[in-house]
């Protein structure tokens, strides 16, 4: 009788113990890792993703079962107590099954649970989808049951604010470097600025008129920074396309002095101020085109944007090798690094 007394409390523990680590395993598993476990297309990464999509089941079933082992596995095991060890023995046996169920079948599975919860949620995937079948008439009058308290809004698996908490994480554990944490963190912001803040200031543009010819702008063109140049007809407000530095110096050096500078100028892509640099970055992606002029609200010419502006909010301040000790940019990215650090883009310590 002592023997299957102890068999019996071996068979309570051990099925409460696997009934909480699975329960914690498939809990803490994150959901992101389980769709990524899935595209292997392992038997047993598709049935954890059936699992966790429909979570209410399983973990209905699992409770269920776990509930058996500790509510009918004690009253069993007290009947046999009783036999075995008598009346006056009953009640510090109660007391130490009680202890080896709480540390045994509940703490500690479930803290191994979460802390292998991907080996374990894999290994006990399939028997738990088959499980939950042999049960689905009892999980089902539960569902019923419980349906009033469990209705609500889907929630969506991640958002922003998690997935930059977990960049800073990552980063503080090593898992990320500083300069991937950065960059991620940067992207969020793609739409959160827009034109307005990206572009560089009309007051500090480029121009040349388009009815003038080469000579008369040979200087201006040689001083120029840029490599694309505005044309416009009689105001700043009047702009009738681009020019390439390049082709002007070619015109030049062909002997094309008195060529007008609007006979050179390609169509320019004119957007609001209000666009946002996402948008603005498939817009130059789509177009392959580097430049486009700013318009403010009232149809006039506010700045313009580059291409290089909207990656600078990715990779920080882009330099080449054509950029001189007084850049006519400085004023903007000035603008945009404060309007960066204001919202808490980028810091000034390397610290994410």
């Amino acid at each position: 009788m002592l023997i299957t007394l102890i068999i019996a409390v071996v068979i309570v523990i051990s099925g409460s113990a696997i009934c909480s680590a699975s329960e914690a395993a498939i809990l803490s598993v994150p959901l992101i890792r389980v769709r990524q476990l899935a595209q292997s297309k392992k038997p047993a990464a598709l049935a954890l993703l059936g699992i966790r999509n429909r979570i209410n089941r399983p973990i209905g079933t699992i409770v269920i079962l776990n509930n058996i082992f500790n509510i009918v596995g004690s009253i069993l095991i007290g009947s046999l107590a009783a036999d075995a060890l008598g009346d006056a023995w009953l009640g510090l046996f109660s007391g130490i099954l009680t202890f080896l169920i709480i540390i045994f079948g509940e703490i500690i599975p479930k803290t191994v649970g979460e802390r292998y919860s991907t080996n374990i949620s894999l290994l006990i995937a399939i028997p738990v989808k088959f499980i939950t079948i042999v049960f689905t008439p009892l999980v089902w009058l539960v569902e019923h049951i419980t349906a009033p308290f469990t209705k609500g809004r889907v929630l969506p698996t991640t958002n922003e604010a998690e997935i930059k908490f977990l960049t800073r994480i990552g980063y503080q554990e090593g898992v990320i470097e500083d300069d991937e944490a950065e960059m991620i963190q940067r992207v969020f912001q793609l739409n959160d600025l827009t034109a307005a803040d990206l572009m560089t200031p009309r007051i500090i543009i480029t121009f040349l008129k388009g009815g003038l010819t080469l000579a008369e702008c040979k200087q201006d063109i040689i001083e120029s920074q840029h490599t694309r140049i505005l044309v416009i007809e009689s105001s700043i407000d009047n702009v009738i396309g681009l020019v390439l530095k390049d082709e002007l110096l070619t015109a030049m050096i062909e002997g094309n002095q008195e060529q007008a500078i609007a006979s050179l100028s390609r169509q320019v892509r004119f957007v609001p101020e209000t666009i946002r640099a996402d948008k603005l970055l498939k817009v130059f992606q789509e177009t392959r085109e580097h430049l486009a002029v700013v318009l403010d609200e009232y149809g006039g010419v506010a700045g313009v944007v580059t291409l290089e502006d909207v990656l600078e909010v990715l990779t920080g301040e882009i330099v080449d090798e054509t950029d001189r000790s007084v850049d006519l940019q400085e004023i903007a990215r000035q603008k945009r690094k404060r309007l960066l650090q204001s919202r808490g883009i980028i810091n000034e310590t390397p610290e994410i």
